[in-house]
């Protein structure tokens, strides 16, 4: 195993100790653990691509990893009332789709799907959107505007999500075109 995959790996020990913290409302800890996760998460592919350290079990493993750490903080957050329900349903469904569009266009095609700057950018506008709320949340950042803001950079988040959506759709339609 090398580093970035290490690296991916402890990002999933993360998981359950942030998803215990953001429960608990100890939101200092569970930005900090999140903070880290994503700093992990930069490393990691920055390491892998510089010295050529790209793996497959890490192209399945990174997304993974942050998609678990995002569908946690949704869910905790909308479990708190926080974040609405219907937001954590698009990004499942988002989530959902991908992974079996994935499965397929690997079995059609042989070809594992990696992020594009779309998946990529979506990650990191819901990184900083769930980060921002959790730092309202435990009242660092709270001012008159802070629901406003919280909310604007949720619908940013769940916008680019869609757009990511639709632009993997776009290039799964493709790739099993060529397959035909």
């Amino acid at each position: 195993m090398n580093i970035p995959n290490i690296l991916t790996a402890i990002r999933f020990v993360f998981i359950p100790f942030f998803g215990y913290y953001l429960y608990n409302e100890r939101y200092t800890v569970a930005v900090i653990l999140f903070l880290l996760a994503g700093v992990t998460d930069v490393l990691d592919g920055i390491i892998a691509r510089k010295f050529n350290m790209v793996t497959s079990f890490g192209k399945l493993a990174d997304p993974l990893a942050d998609k678990l750490m995002q569908l946690t903080a949704l869910t905790i957050l909308t479990i708190q009332d926080i974040i609405p329900l219907p937001v954590l349903i698009i990004v499942v469904a988002k989530e959902s789709f991908m992974i079996i569009g994935s499965i397929l266009i690997y079995k059609k095609v042989n070809f594992v799907v990696q992020a594009d700057w779309y998946g990529k950018f979506a990650t990191v506008v819901f990184f900083l959107a769930i980060v921002l709320t959790i730092l309202v949340r435990s009242g660092l950042f709270a001012n008159p505007y802070s629901d406003i803001i919280v909310n604007i950079a949720v619908i940013i988040a769940v916008g680019s999500t869609l757009f990511a959506f639709f632009m993997y759709t776009i290039e799964f339609g493709r790739l099993t075109m060529k397959s035909k």
